[in-house]
């Protein structure tokens, strides 16, 4: 039975909620395009990056045909729009739970990572003023796969100094429970209202109910019993 020894977050709507943030950006994106987004149709940006988030937006007019600098200039505009929304971050924005998770953690001597597809991560940490919380954010630009590859799950335990299943990995998309379980660790799901074929170890409705005593407990009992 695997001693856990880690915990790998992503950032998103786990540790705080940029969603909104990102909906706004992307949304006034589509809308100098002529495209049609709202929140519902927003959903299947979540865990995916930059330019993927591009691509299934261009997709829904396939008579908008853009060379790869008009791409660029949009990625470009969208992050700009981005960055000025999240300047308005504060400590007051980490979600529920969250903090007492991370001084749990922090006192049991876990370490901890951020697996996040977000360019922004390292900026939005320092205005959430929890920079020092990890030991290790993983840079999606050193990155060859996106999620649900299990690359950056991977990655994040070796910047720990730990194998992948000493860790237990926080996810809120299908995507990251996907690349969390396809990298051999524990997954915490959280506000995900169904599954496929991955299924994670532990489900909660909200970060609220993240309790670390409990969650380790029931990897080890699953490990048990799988054992």
């Amino acid at each position: 039975m695997s001693e856990i020894k880690g915990l790998v977050f992503d950032l998103d709507g786990v540790i705080t909620d940029t969603a909104e943030r990102h909906y706004l950006a992307w949304k006034r994106i589509a809308d100098r395009l002529g495209i049609e987004i709202d929140r519902e149709w927003n959903e299947r940006l979540k865990g995916i990056s930059r330019t993927e988030s591009l691509e299934l937006i261009l997709a829904e007019d396939p008579t908008l045909l853009l060379d790869a600098d008009e791409k660029e200039q949009l990625l470009q505009e969208k992050n700009a729009h981005y960055l000025e929304l999240i300047a308005q971050t504060t400590a007051a924005d980490i979600l529920p739970g969250i903090p007492e998770l991370l001084d749990d953690a922090k006192r049991a001597g876990y370490r901890m990572a951020i697996a996040s597809a977000s360019k922004n991560a390292p900026l939005i940490l320092a205005r959430l003023g929890l920079s020092a919380s990890f030991d290790a954010v993983v840079d999606p630009e050193s990155l060859i796969h996106n999620k649900p590859h299990p690359e950056i799950f991977e990655r994040a335990a070796q910047a720990l100094g730990l194998e992948t299943h000493a860790c237990i990995g926080f996810e809120d998309s299908l995507a990251g429970i996907e690349g969390i379980k396809r990298a051999d660790m524990p997954a915490v799901a959280i506000g995900i209202p169904a599954f496929g074929e991955w299924l994670p170890d532990v489900e909660v409705a909200t970060t609220a109910e993240l309790k670390l005593a409990k969650i380790v407990h029931k990897v080890k009992m699953k490990e048990r019993v799988e054992g």
